[in-house]
Protein backbone atom coordinates (compact mmCIF):
# COMPACT_ATOMS: atom_id res chain seq x y z
CA UNK A 1 0.00 0.00 0.00
CA UNK A 2 1.15 3.51 -0.80
CA UNK A 3 -0.02 6.75 0.77
CA UNK A 4 -0.19 10.11 -0.95
CA UNK A 5 -0.11 13.28 1.10
CA UNK A 6 -2.44 16.14 0.26
CA UNK A 7 -2.25 19.62 1.74
CA UNK A 8 -5.49 21.51 1.29
CA UNK A 9 -5.73 25.29 1.28
CA UNK A 10 -9.44 25.98 1.82
CA UNK A 11 -12.21 24.69 4.07
CA UNK A 12 -13.98 23.03 1.15
CA UNK A 13 -12.21 22.16 -2.09
CA UNK A 14 -11.69 19.50 -4.72
CA UNK A 15 -8.10 18.50 -5.43
CA UNK A 16 -7.31 16.62 -8.65
CA UNK A 17 -5.13 13.64 -7.67
CA UNK A 18 -5.32 11.77 -11.00
CA UNK A 19 -1.69 12.33 -11.97
CA UNK A 20 -0.36 11.23 -8.58
CA UNK A 21 -2.40 8.02 -8.72
CA UNK A 22 -1.32 7.33 -12.31
CA UNK A 23 2.32 7.81 -11.26
CA UNK A 24 1.88 5.10 -8.60
CA UNK A 25 0.35 2.78 -11.21
CA UNK A 26 3.19 3.47 -13.66
CA UNK A 27 5.84 2.88 -11.00
CA UNK A 28 4.22 -0.45 -10.08
CA UNK A 29 4.56 -1.74 -13.66
CA UNK A 30 1.16 -3.42 -13.28
CA UNK A 31 -0.37 -3.66 -16.75
CA UNK A 32 -3.76 -5.21 -15.89
CA UNK A 33 -5.35 -4.98 -12.47
CA UNK A 34 -7.31 -2.91 -10.02
CA UNK A 35 -6.55 0.32 -8.15
CA UNK A 36 -8.28 0.81 -4.81
CA UNK A 37 -8.29 4.28 -3.24
CA UNK A 38 -9.36 4.94 0.34
CA UNK A 39 -9.70 8.20 2.27
CA UNK A 40 -9.16 7.63 6.03
CA UNK A 41 -10.80 10.89 7.09
CA UNK A 42 -14.38 11.48 8.27
CA UNK A 43 -14.64 14.98 6.81
CA UNK A 44 -13.13 14.28 3.41
CA UNK A 45 -13.90 11.94 0.54
CA UNK A 46 -13.16 10.80 -2.98
CA UNK A 47 -15.04 11.16 -6.23
CA UNK A 48 -14.54 10.76 -9.96
CA UNK A 49 -15.86 13.47 -12.25
CA UNK A 50 -15.01 15.74 -15.16
CA UNK A 51 -11.59 17.34 -15.03
CA UNK A 52 -11.62 19.24 -18.34
CA UNK A 53 -13.73 22.26 -17.34
CA UNK A 54 -12.82 23.84 -13.97
CA UNK A 55 -16.38 25.15 -13.70
CA UNK A 56 -17.51 21.60 -12.89
CA UNK A 57 -15.51 21.63 -9.63
CA UNK A 58 -17.09 24.95 -8.71
CA UNK A 59 -20.58 23.62 -9.54
CA UNK A 60 -20.06 20.51 -7.43
CA UNK A 61 -18.85 22.52 -4.44
CA UNK A 62 -21.63 25.10 -4.77
CA UNK A 63 -24.27 22.38 -4.98
CA UNK A 64 -22.88 20.52 -1.98
CA UNK A 65 -22.93 23.78 0.00
CA UNK A 66 -26.56 24.40 -0.99
CA UNK A 67 -27.61 20.85 -0.14
CA UNK A 68 -25.66 20.75 3.12
CA UNK A 69 -25.05 24.29 4.40
CA UNK A 70 -22.26 24.95 6.90
CA UNK A 71 -24.38 26.34 9.73
CA UNK A 72 -27.76 24.62 9.75
CA UNK A 73 -28.23 23.86 13.44
CA UNK A 74 -26.57 20.45 13.51
CA UNK A 75 -26.35 18.45 16.74
CA UNK A 76 -22.62 17.74 16.26
CA UNK A 77 -20.90 20.38 18.37
CA UNK A 78 -17.51 20.71 16.63
CA UNK A 79 -18.81 23.02 13.89
CA UNK A 80 -18.01 20.66 11.04
CA UNK A 81 -21.16 18.52 10.82
CA UNK A 82 -21.75 19.65 7.25
CA UNK A 83 -18.32 18.24 6.35
CA UNK A 84 -19.24 14.84 7.76
CA UNK A 85 -22.46 14.77 5.74
CA UNK A 86 -20.70 15.88 2.53
CA UNK A 87 -18.08 13.19 3.05
CA UNK A 88 -20.80 10.56 3.43
CA UNK A 89 -22.51 11.74 0.25
CA UNK A 90 -19.31 11.44 -1.79
CA UNK A 91 -17.91 8.34 -0.13
CA UNK A 92 -14.55 7.30 1.24
CA UNK A 93 -13.33 5.06 -1.57
CA UNK A 94 -13.19 4.51 -5.32
CA UNK A 95 -12.11 1.52 -7.37
CA UNK A 96 -10.61 1.78 -10.84
CA UNK A 97 -9.43 -0.72 -13.41
CA UNK A 98 -5.88 -0.67 -14.72
CA UNK A 99 -5.63 -1.49 -18.41
CA UNK A 100 -2.40 -1.36 -20.38
CA UNK A 101 -0.63 0.22 -17.39
CA UNK A 102 -3.09 3.14 -17.35
CA UNK A 103 -6.00 4.03 -15.11
CA UNK A 104 -9.16 3.16 -17.03
CA UNK A 105 -10.95 6.51 -16.86
CA UNK A 106 -13.41 8.02 -19.28
CA UNK A 107 -12.24 10.74 -21.67
CA UNK A 108 -13.10 13.63 -19.37
CA UNK A 109 -12.76 11.92 -15.98
CA UNK A 110 -10.37 12.70 -13.17
CA UNK A 111 -10.01 11.55 -9.57
CA UNK A 112 -10.72 14.14 -6.90
CA UNK A 113 -9.95 14.34 -3.22
CA UNK A 114 -12.78 16.29 -1.61
CA UNK A 115 -11.81 18.39 1.39
CA UNK A 116 -14.67 19.31 3.71
CA UNK A 117 -12.95 20.73 6.80
CA UNK A 118 -9.68 22.28 5.75
CA UNK A 119 -7.18 23.55 5.40
CA UNK A 120 -5.47 20.36 6.56
CA UNK A 121 -2.83 17.78 5.80
CA UNK A 122 -4.53 14.62 4.54
CA UNK A 123 -3.77 11.25 3.03
CA UNK A 124 -5.22 8.93 0.43
CA UNK A 125 -4.27 5.28 0.64
CA UNK A 126 -3.60 3.44 -2.61
CA UNK A 127 -3.64 -0.33 -3.04
CA UNK A 128 -2.96 -1.98 -6.38
CA UNK A 129 -3.79 -5.54 -7.28
CA UNK A 130 -2.68 -7.51 -10.32
CA UNK A 131 -5.41 -9.12 -12.35
CA UNK A 132 -5.74 -12.79 -11.47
Amino acid sequence: MEKINIKTARRIELVDITEEIQNIVTKSKIKEGVCFLFCPHTTAGLTINENADPAVKKDILNTLNKLVPENAGYAHSEGNADSHVKSSLLGSSVTLFIEGGQLALGTWQGIYFSEGDGPRSRQVWVKLSKEI
